[in-house]
Formats: C-alpha cells, sequence, structure tokens
C-alpha cells in the first residue's frame, strides 16, 4: 500500500511493529558480536561475527523503511552485550546460548510470518520476505555450530581462513573456564538438599506429629550427611575428570611426538568439517604447527571438546556443592525452630514448596525451558514427595515404629 494511501492510525500501528523489529535486530547484533568475543573457538567466533554483521543489516532495512514512513530515527534500548549479558547466557555456558539463539530465530521467523498477513504495507513485506530467508538460514547455522559441523547456506560469505588464524593466535594464551559452571553445580546442590531433607521432614513429622526435637535432630543430621555426601562426590568427580583429561592430553602428546604429520593431517580435518577450505585448513594448521605446544592444545581442543581451564575446579566444585546442598537442606526445618505441631508442619511445606518453585525456576538459566514451567514442575514434584512421605511417617507412627 502507498504510503499516501495509509491512515494516521494505521502507520502508527505498522511504526510500532517496525520499531520493535529494528530493537530485536539491534540486539541479535550486539548479542552475537559479544559472543563473538568470548568464544575462545576461532572458526565459531567468525561465524557469529558473520551473524551479527546480518543482524546489523536488517537494521538498517527496518530504520530505512521507518524513516520512509515519516517515524522518527529509533533509539537503541538495550545492554551493549545484548542477551549475551543476560544471566541465562552467562551461566548456561557458550553452547546454551547458542540453544537460545537458535530458539530465539526460530521465533523470529514465526513472529515475521504473522506480520506478512497483518501489516500490510508492501514496502515492509518486502523486507520481510528477505529478512524471514535470512533468519532461516540463522537457523540452520546455529544448528550446525551445535553439532560441530559448521555449513554455510548457499551464497554466504566463505568463512576468512587468515581471519581465523589470526583471532586463534591472539587468543592462543587465553584460557577461559566454562562461564557459570559453578552456578550450575550450585542449583543442583540446593535442588538435592531440599529434596532429601524435605522428604525426611515430612516422614518424621507424620510419624511424631510435628514434634519439633525429632523433626530438628532427622532433619538437622540429615543436612549435614547431604551436604558432606555432595561435597564430596562433587570434588572426586571433578578431581576425576582431571585425572582422565591429564592421561588423553599425555595420550595426544605421545601421538604427536610419534607421527607429527597425521596430527596435522588430523588437525586440518577438523577445521575443513567447520568450514575452511582444505588449502586454508592445511596452511592454518602449519601455522599452528611451528608451536609444539599450541599445536598439541588446538588438537586436544577439537579431539577431548575441552581444555584444562574450562574444566572445574575440586575444591570450588566441593565447596559450591556442599554449601548449596547444606542450604537447601536447611530450609525445611527452620520452622521447627519456632513452632511445634501442624502449625510447624503446614508452615514447613510453604516454605519448601515455595523454594521448590524457586530452585525450579532458577534451573531455566541453565535450560532453555520457561522458568514458570520449570518453576511449576519442582512444585508439584516437592508436593508429591512431600504428601508421600508424611503419609508414610503417619502409617509408621501408627504402627509404633
Amino acid at each position: 500500500m502507498p504510503i499516501a494511501m495509509l491512515s494516521g492510525a494505521r502507520t502508527k500501528k505498522i511504526l510500532a511493529a517496525l520499531e520493535g523489529n529494528w530493537q530485536a535486530e539491534m540486539e541479535g547484533y550486539h548479542t552475537y558480536n559479544t559472543l563473538a568475543d568470548r568464544d575462545t573457538d576461532p572458526v565459531r567466533a567468525q561465524v557469529l561475527r558473520h551473524l551479527a554483521q546480518a543482524e546489523i543489516e536488517h537494521a538498517a532495512l527496518w530504520e530505512g523503511r521507518i524513516k520512509e514512513l515519516g517515524g522518527a530515527d529509533p533509539v537503541y534500548s538495550g545492554g551493549p552485550g545484548g542477551q549475551a549479558d543476560s544471566l541465562a547466557n552467562r551461566a548456561g555456558g557458550m553452547r546454551m546460548a547458542l540453544r537460545r539463539l537458535e530458539i530465539e530465530e526460530s521465533r523470529d521467523i514465526a513472529r515475521y510470518g504473522e506480520q506478512l498477513k497483518a501489516l500490510g504495507d508492501e514496502g515492509s513485506v518486502a523486507i520481510l520476505e528477505h529478512v524471514i530467508q535470512d533468519e532461516k538460514d540463522h537457523y540452520r547455522e546455529l544448528g550446525s555450530l551445535l553439532r560441530g559441523h559448521y555449513q554455510a547456506p548457499a551464497g554466504a560469505t566463505k568463512i576468512d581462513a587468515k581471519a581465523v588464524l589470526e583471532e586463534m593466535l591472539a587468543k592462543r594464551n587465553q584460557g577461559r573456564k566454562q562461564p557459570g559452571a559453578w552456578i550450575s553445580d550450585a542449583i543442583y546442590g540446593v535442588n538435592d538438599g531440599l529434596g532429601a531433607i524435605f522428604g525426611i521432614v515430612s516422614g518424621v513429622s507424620g510419624a511424631t506429629a510435628g514434634n519439633p526435637k525429632y523433626v530438628l535432630l532427622a532433619g538437622l543430621s540429615g543436612m549435614i550427611a547431604s551436604a558432606l555426601s555432595m561435597g564430596s562426590g562433587a570434588y572426586l568427580a571433578a578431581k576425576s575428570e582431571r585425572e582422565i583429561y591429564h592421561a588423553e592430553i599425555a595420550r595426544e602428546r605421545e601421538a604427536i611426538q610419534m607421527n607429527g604429520p597425521e596430527a596435522r593431517e588430523l588437525l586440518s580435518l577438523y577445521y575443513q568439517v567447520k568450514g575452511l577450505p582444505e588449502e586454508d585448513a592445511l596452511h592454518m594448521v602449519n601455522h599452528i604447527a611451528s608451536d609444539p605446544d599450541q599445536l598439541l592444545r588446538a588438537l586436544s581442543a577439537e579431539r577431548l571438546g575441552s581444555s584444562e581451564e574450562a574444566l572445574a575446579n575440586p575444591m570450588v566444585s566441593a565447596t559450591s556443592g556442599a554449601l548449596s546442598t547444606a542450604v537447601g537442606a536447611i530450609i525445611p526445618v527452620i520452622p521447627f525452630f519456632f513452632l511445634q505441631g501442624i502449625p510447624a508442619i503446614v508452615a514447613a511445606a510453604v516454605v519448601s514448596l515455595a523454594a521448590h518453585f524457586a530452585v525450579g525456576a532458577a534451573k531455566s538459566l541453565i535450560t532453555v525451558r520457561s522458568w514458570w514451567s520449570s518453576g511449576l514442575e519442582m512444585t508439584l514434584v516437592g508436593a508429591v514427595e512431600g504428601a508421600v512421605t508424611y503419609g508414610i511417617g503417619i502409617l509408621l507412627g501408627k504402627g509404633g515404629m
């Protein structure tokens, strides 16, 4: 529809939609750029920058159409890091951030598809058709990154081997730990402590009619045992992971020493799978191989999918697991310090179910589920657990046990 034929109300509605599109594309631009800066995988980082460039081009198209319709210059209202700085993306790490972006791209495709039918503006529809195709390509690109074998869409700019090499060399000594790994440990620690001790408190409450003496004894003993168990388990798991990694590194070092050409060929194949042409991949590997330690790090990162800096620290894991478990475990016990009988049981159930919801919502930071569905699921599980153990406690109490 020509601009002159659009009514004032209709134009206002279109402008609001276009500005929303512009804001979303700008946020995508900042998100992809920030993630690229933080990513230690140079090939993936360059793909993210390519996606960022596409987002800024889309934003320019929306801005141009806004001006054609007489709208004011849009002003970006998001943060400089876009969604990359959200707690969910920082806590979940790079793979989870990419998965969230893949989901967002699919939502953008659906949203733009709805606008194709609703806007009724020829200029905007033409942009939508172009942008939707690009977003579909982005969705496929993100999916291939997640699966570990990048596939560029037809007509896309090829990966620049020189830029990839420069980025890899620039980051050669920048070991980065997995962001938010301790957050994941803490959330699951709270979850385990809360679930286990809520069951104990419910069962003992049912058996003793809420006698605080027995509930506190059982609850506090269970809290200490759960915290120590979780802490020691986390420590041993992290320590074992490091020992296995070091053993694998030793085998990789020996393999490189015994057959260097084969190791270089293998690394070249890894880069070719990621999208580099054979000649560029070989050139890149030859540069890396000039430093034996760098060759070992690069090949180990591809074969093992990790680096020593990304492994969990045993003491951090143990401390995080133990303390978080203790925090979760103490919640159902607290009411019995101040109350007894039915009031204490009711209060313990209320605070425990509220804590179950909070923990479930917090789990959305390291998953792609919505916070409310995860919270409700945890609350339901906690309610069933509490009811069952309370009923078992009543039966055992009547049986004189």
